[in-house]
């Protein structure tokens, strides 16, 4: 697996350093992994989607709906 420096995935998704390494440290970069002080990121890693904007709430609200539905079977599942 490629590796790429949080500078690096800051040039690729046009923001700022620290944006990324907040974005680490939140756990929302899929595959990121903290080496003493410094990040390393999966250069196939995408930019987390910026959760104020309308697209990323409908997708929260979704998948909230998503696990919702899925408890709701599991539950069925042993009941039944």
């Amino acid at each position: 697996m490629e590796w790429i420096t949080v500078k690096e995935a800051a040039e690729n998704w046009g923001v700022t350093v620290r944006q990324v390494q907040l974005l680490c440290e939140k756990g929302q970069v899929e595959g990121a992994i903290k080496f003493g002080f410094v990040w390393a990121i999966p250069a196939m890693a995408l930019k987390p989607m910026d959760g104020r904007t309308k697209a990323a709430k409908a997708a929260k609200a979704a998948k909230a709906t998503k696990t919702d539905t899925m408890m709701r079977h599991k539950g069925e599942k042993k009941n039944g």
